[in-house]
């Protein structure tokens, strides 16, 4: 018998932005799938209609692609499946195997807080199990709108293979009847999500450890409907780098948002690839050798720990990877409108390797293209100390040589005696306000010989 082709799915619910927890399920899975040479199937589960809206359903297709994490086929909507979902009830219910609760939110909480009050795990107490017609009827005609749960057999239990958990046992004592149709007759989520990965053919399932209790769940309605449920397999959560939950402050921002601040694709799925997933690769790697070194069995089970600066780490290499013409791209919204095309692209060309995102390009068009913002106290005690002769024969220079980096340091070390640290530290502080930074030698070039010229004569009459 054929071994089935490797099919995996990311399952959103549109009710909000992307955050990296779900980026790195939805990585993990695309990984698995390409790895094996087989599907990555997008599914919408938009059954909870309040909640759900389209706009972070377009937002959440932006923010894969953007990725680099394409989908195989047509997206699938629960929100249109609701047909789909009627038949295998009704199947269900012709099998005894669901039957209406007629139970209010308040008298489960009720319930549930009095099982915890006496040291009993909270499930259903099995109140509207073995009602009879005439006392559903009765919650009827209360005007109680019925759910419908799915009846747990009261005995045995349910096994299964966490591919990072290793062997689970759940009692069916403890699980407890579930809700597989809400009381506005949409399907919940136990019952759709477990039904739509049958249907579509889905092998392997990646997703958070929070959900390894809804797997018996899932798995019972899967043998109830003598449907062939997927492998799971239940990743480690995301926590901050000191065990705590993530915050805006450490990290629990939204793709979107670390999109607009300028973070490349390829340094968030490099840093998310090591997330919960030990490798012997460390350097910067497109999706395709990611793909290639991803191994379900190195899925840890210790909470992953999300350090903004080893983000930072990738940021920096994936930015250092960019091609001239992708730089430029990147560091547009930065860039003056008034520049040139040629403008615009040497000042890429020059800048892009020593940022990190494009909003620290802004300190820099200041620098090149406007006036020099004012020097520090570090900075003024430099100029200082390199004297009012040492600027005028930088002005000399410049003035003699225009932008010829060579020619201008040359000229400067001949006239001064000074070299190495000496003539290049005040230098740079002159010209650009820091101590450190990108390479001079295009600095100059595109600040040009009059603006530089203007810098050095302020400092040669300043410094004295």
């Amino acid at each position: 018998m054929n071994k089935p082709t490797t099919t995996t799915r990311f399952a959103p619910s549109p009710t909000g932005e992307l955050h990296l927890g779900n980026a790195r399920t939805a990585l993990f899975n695309w990984l698995l799938a390409h790895r094996d040479g087989g599907r990555f199937l997008l599914r919408i589960e938009d059954t909870d209609a309040e909640r759900s809206k389209p706009e972070f359903t377009q937002q959440l297709m932006e923010d894969l692609q953007w990725l680099g994490l394409g989908w195989d086929g047509e997206i699938v909507a629960q929100s249109q499946r609701g047909a789909v979902y009627r038949e295998a009830l009704d199947k269900l219910e012709r099998a005894g195997r669901v039957y209406p609760c007629y139970c209010t939110p308040l008298e489960i909480e009720v319930s549930r807080k009095s099982q915890l009050a006496s040291g009993r795990p909270p499930r259903y107490a099995g109140t509207c199990r073995n009602l009879n017609d005439a006392q559903r009827a009765a919650k009827l005609a209360e005007g109680r709108k019925p759910t419908l749960r799915f009846r747990v057999p009261e005995g045995g239990r349910v096994e299964f293979i966490d591919l990072v958990h290793g062997e689970q046992r759940f009692e069916c004592a403890d699980i407890g009847d579930f809700i597989v149709q809400r009381a506005d007759g949409s399907a919940a989520f136990f019952f759709s999500n477990v039904l739509d990965d049958a249907l579509t053919g889905v092998t392997t399932v990646l997703r958070g450890e929070d959900h390894l209790s809804n797997t018996p769940r899932q798995l019972l309605i899967a043998m109830a409907l003598e449907l062939k449920a997927p492998t799971y397999g239940h990743l480690s959560l995301i926590t901050a780098s000191d065990g705590s939950p993530l915050s805006k402050r450490f990290g629990a921002k939204s793709l979107r948002e670390l999109r607009e601040q300028g973070y490349l694709p390829k340094a968030l799925v490099n840093h998310l690839f090591r997330l919960g997933h030990s490798s012997d690769l460390h350097d910067l790697l497109d999706l395709q050798k990611l793909a290639a070194g991803f191994n379900p069995a190195h899925l840890v089970r210790s909470p992953a720990r999300f350090d903004p600066v080893q983000l930072e780490v990738w940021q920096r290499q994936a930015v250092h990877a960019l091609s001239a013409a992708e730089a430029l791209e990147w560091m547009r919204p930065q860039l003056p409108a008034t520049r040139t095309a040629d403008e615009a692209s040497a000042f890429a060309a020059a800048l892009h390797q020593n940022l990190l995102l494009p909003s620290d390009a802004a300190y820099w068009v200041q620098v090149v293209f406007g006036d020099l913002p004012a020097h520090d106290a570090e900075g003024l005690a430099l100029i200082h100390a390199a004297g009012s002769a040492f600027f005028a024969a930088a002005a000399n220079a410049v003035a003699t040589h225009g932008t010829d980096w060579k020619a201008v340091t040359t000229a400067i070390r001949e006239q001064t005696g000074r070299k190495g640290p000496e003539l290049f530290k005040p230098l740079r502080q002159a010209l650009t306000g820091r101590r450190d930074g990108p390479e001079l030698a295009p600095l100059l070039k595109l600040m040009t010989a009059s603006r530089a010229i203007a810098r050095l004569e302020r400092l040669s009459s300043a410094a004295a």
